[in-house]
């Protein structure tokens, strides 16, 4: 008789995140694709995979680059700073900045200089101003510490602490055009009063040339 087992798939794929499904219904395909801060290559990869775009990415951690590579990824090791002046206008279709921009130390020059390179750029951000934070700080009198945003002030990699209302006010005071706006909560669109109740939020900016 025959004995049939059931066998588990080899290295199952981890369910795509909810940022990284936005970013794919935002990106067209076979985009040319820049990714600031793209970690260990996940997004690019999905990008690639289901876009079929031509990407590459910057990211400052050796660790990460290495996992990229393992992906058959082209990375290339700097700081988005300074990583930037050496690009030519309107390189890419796509630039993007998921949960990088406020990592940075000149984050209006990054964003700025990413809307030079490319013809749309894709900002993510964490929502500091999210209910749970905004408790905390009411009723227990500290910075908040959450499940999105796990640090202690003296751990955090995140220079900058913002709201989805302070990025539109910064896009606004800089001419920038958001084409749309998305704010995440776990697993879904927050589209009821983002500022309040999205964990992160993701825009799509324009800028057109003055000169």
């Amino acid at each position: 008789m025959e004995n049939k087992t059931h066998k588990e798939p080899e290295n199952p794929k981890p369910p795509v995140r909810i940022d990284h499904k936005v970013i794919l219904d935002m990106v067209t395909p076979h985009s040319r694709v820049l990714d600031l801060g793209c970690g260990d290559g996940t997004l690019l990869s999905l990008l690639i995979e289901h876009k079929k775009c031509t990407g590459s990415g910057i990211e400052i951690s050796e660790e990460a680059i290495y996992k990229c590579v393992a992906k058959g990824l082209s990375v290339s090791h700097g700081d988005i700073d300074s990583s930037l002046s050496d690009y030519s206008s309107k390189r890419f279709d796509f630039v993007i900045l998921c949960e990088s921009v406020q990592q940075v130390l000149n984050p209006k020059t990054v964003i700025l200089e990413s809307l030079r390179i490319g013809k749309k750029v894709i900002v993510g951000i964490p929502n500091f101003c999210h209910w749970k934070a905004r408790l905390q700080i009411f009723f227990q009198g500290r910075v908040p510490v959450t499940a999105e945003l796990p640090y202690e002030w003296y751990d955090t990699p995140n220079l900058r602490f913002l709201s989805l209302k302070d990025f539109r006010y910064f896009c606004k005071n800089n001419a920038i055009t958001i084409v749309t706006e998305k704010g995440l909560g776990k697993g879904h669109v927050e589209s009821l009063r983002p500022n309040l109740l999205a964990n992160n939020g993701l825009f799509l900016l324009e800028k057109n040339d003055t000169h």
